[in-house]
């Protein structure tokens, strides 16, 4: 992802034990929504790859930068747990610090393509919290796509309720203290 100024988003996915773990970002961070939505799109089509996700992830960025850190890296958005089931991220697990991002991927396995003529496709959203009292809309974008980019839906908003989605709703539960 390029910005004004030349300087890339650089995103490098990781996996433990053959699961994707999180991404490594380098360069600089996302700028604004659009370029999260790109980010997204990528992190889409990475846990569209069978096997890739066996659920539901849930994923945090990381604004610490990793201990053995890579040339121009800048942190990490990493894989926090599952959305339901044994070892699910609890409501209210990231209220305190509250995380400038929360992403949640949804593999093949557990989406219904919204295009006929896709099958196999992953998706995700990312949420942007905001701080609404002080005039921060919360932000997001939603992503979903199969393995080769072909992509059947890609929106991003400001000014978003959390509420009117699921994904949103559930990752704004997480933040929730």
């Amino acid at each position: 992802m390029q910005s004004q100024n030349d300087r890339s988003v650089e995103v490098s996915p990781f996996q433990a034990h053959g699961v994707l773990s999180g991404f490594l970002v380098s360069g600089r961070w996302p700028a604004n929504t659009v370029e999260w939505a790109r980010f997204l799109l990528l992190a889409v089509r990475v846990a569209s790859v069978p096997g890739m996700l066996p659920t539901s992830t849930v994923f945090r960025v990381r604004e610490e930068r990793p201990e053995s850190a890579h040339p121009g890296a800048v942190g990490l958005v990493l894989a926090e747990g599952p959305v339901v089931g044994q070892n699910a991220v609890l409501p209210g697990a990231f209220a305190a610090p509250q995380p400038p991002g929360l992403i949640v991927l949804h593999p093949p396995c557990e989406i219904r393509p919204s295009l006929p003529e896709q099958d196999e496709v992953a998706a995700g959203c990312v949420l942007l919290p905001g701080i609404p009292h002080l005039g921060l809309e919360h932000r997001a974008a939603w992503v979903e796509a199969d393995r080769l980019g072909n992509i059947a839906r890609m929106v991003s908003r400001a000014g978003i309720d959390p509420n009117q989605d699921a994904d949103t709703a559930v990752l704004a539960m997480f933040l929730a203290a």
